[in-house]
């Protein structure tokens, strides 16, 4: 019998029990002594079960444990490497084409496929372990849009040739891992499965909290990437429309055939009382396409007999003239005509003109030249000290970024949609400055504007012939604002030896035909450049 307050006789017995037991585990093996060892990152945090199964929160119990899970995952990363790879190649691409990597086209679509299915891999690797039909669902829609995409580039003829092999393997890449991350997340879903039933003895329900995360967030990231393949679907359908417009004039291929330019002609070869070919006028728009509103003034001057025939062409980039590898500079862009006119078997004599940074390339055509060219017209010129604004870094980091995000087609989606916007008017009319090539042709305009391009028109002033006619019309508007633009013009006039006439057209805007004042002027100083 235990006393309550104890007793010595109580130590005694449990000093004897003790002595007992030791001696007993004494007599016996010691079995449990290996496992007394320094707990790593291999010992169970949870204790198992008495019927053999683990508990659903082990670590143990994972997919991973699987190794077509496993080999899933390190294919999923080799993808990745692969995407990123051919994503840094585009993305160089657009400032400097590297060999076999030009495309006819902007190139900021297959580079956005690229960015897509990077996103979509790396969503795919971040959340591997938490399949769930949120994800399965939204991968199988961007596979399914990407497939529609793939069949438009490949059907339309055009966007074919503008793609080429770099916009069709980007899209077929991109929709080859949007289906992979549909096959691996069911893969995991069922490896998760099959080791719960394995470990834990049945199928677990439960998420925690940090699973219900995980979930929600790619859940949420990839319905921002549905949003962009929608987007793409709906800006590559506008090009699928717009490539249905004919050309007024043909394309002809030039630089070894790496890409086509438009040219056009109006009228017939007229010839003078001794024989002579009558000269050609030969167009060079500015900022814009010149079938936008240039054409309006020309076409008005050949109706009323100023002139018999001219002929005009779309520099790369615009309209219907493919984008030329990077770089291009504007003495690039005048052998890229040259090329064109003996091509299309156009001969001079040419009288040229052309309007704001179109003088520019005229100039340069002029100097290589000399003997064709019977006079030259320059509509409120950009003058070549002047270029270092059209090269300004942050204007070229604009033009680049809206070229990546122009795919998503943010303002010629809605243009189209809600305010009425035609295939003319995104070709070459009002919105044609919002297309993927007009931008990647300003970009390059940009890039090598201060370098390359200034180089070359200050070379083309010394080769100038000093007997070309020269006539020089300027902005009234322009010339008032802008002190430099005003002393730039006036020195404009002194390129050739021989100038007709210099004038500043007062309320002209840049454009000065955009005036009927502007108008007048221009076909009455073109009439006298003409005769002369």
């Amino acid at each position: 019998m235990v006393s309550l307050w104890g007793s010595k006789n109580g130590e005694e017995d449990e000093h004897e029990n003790g002595d007992t037991q030791q001696e007993s585990e004494g007599s016996r093996p010691n079995t449990r002594q290996p496992d007394r060892r320094d707990p790593d990152e291999r010992t169970r945090l949870l204790p198992p079960r008495r019927d053999g199964y683990l508990d659903p929160d082990d670590p143990a119990v994972s997919p991973y444990n699987l190794w077509s899970v496993r080999a899933l995952r390190y294919f999923s990363i080799l993808f990745l490497i692969i995407t990123f790879l051919w994503w840094v190649l585009l993305l160089v691409a657009i400032f400097v084409t590297p060999p076999y990597i030009n495309t006819r086209g902007s190139g900021f679509f297959d580079f956005s496929f690229t960015t897509l299915t990077a996103g979509n891999l790396l969503v795919g690797i971040l959340f591997f372990a938490v399949p769930s039909k949120a994800m399965e669902v939204s991968s199988l829609v961007i596979a399914g849009l990407l497939l529609i995409d793939m069949i438009i580039i490949v059907s339309v003829h055009r966007i074919r040739q503008e793609e080429g092999f770099v916009g069709i393997a980007s899209v077929v890449w991109a929709t080859v891992m949007a289906l992979y991350n549909v096959l691996t997340d069911r893969v995991v879903a069922w490896g998760k499965q099959e080791e719960e039933e394995r470990l834990t003895g049945r199928k677990e329900t439960r998420r925690t909290l940090r699973e219900w995360c995980a979930v929600l967030t790619s859940a949420l990231i990839l319905f921002i990437q549905i949003l962009v393949v929608v987007l793409l679907t709906g800006t590559l359908i506008l090009r699928a429309r717009d490539a249905s417009l004919s050309p007024p004039g043909k394309r002809y291929s030039v630089d070894g055939d790496k890409y086509q330019v438009h040219l056009a002609c109006m009228g017939e070869v007229t010839y003078d009382a001794k024989g002579y070919r009558n000269p050609t006028v030969m167009c060079e728009a500015g900022e814009v396409p010149f079938e936008d509103t240039f054409d309006d003034w020309v076409y008005a001057a050949y109706q009323n007999g100023t002139i018999d025939r001219y002929c005009y062409w779309d520099r790369p980039g615009m309209a219907w003239s493919d984008t030329a590898p990077s770089p291009h500079s504007a003495g690039m862009s005048a052998d890229a005509l040259s090329e064109a006119l003996a091509r299309a078997g156009e001969e001079g004599p040419w009288v040229l003109v052309s309007a704001g940074i179109g003088s520019v390339y005229s100039r340069i055509f002029s100097s290589r030249h000399p003997h064709d060219i019977k006079g030259m017209m320059l509509i409120d010129p950009m003058h070549e000290d002047l270029l270092y604004r059209v090269g300004k870094p942050s204007r070229g980091f604009v033009l680049w970024a809206r070229g990546i995000i122009s795919p998503l087609g943010w303002d010629r989606l809605p243009a189209a949609l809600f305010k009425g916007r035609t295939r003319e008017d995104r070709v070459y009319g009002k919105t044609s400055y919002q297309g993927g090539k007009f931008i990647k042709a300003k970009l390059q305009e940009s890039l090598v504007a201060n370098s390359l391009t200034k180089r070359e028109v200050s070379q083309a002033r010394n080769i100038q012939s000093k007997d070309t006619p020269l006539v020089v019309i300027s902005s009234g508007i322009e010339v008032r604002r802008d002190e430099e633009w005003a002393a730039k013009q006036k020195d404009l006039t002194t390129l050739t030896d021989n100038l007709i006439a210099a004038e500043a057209v007062n309320g002209a805007p840049h454009e000065v035909w955009r005036t009927d004042k502007g108008r007048a002027v221009l076909e009455k100083r073109l009439g006298q450049l003409v005769r002369v």
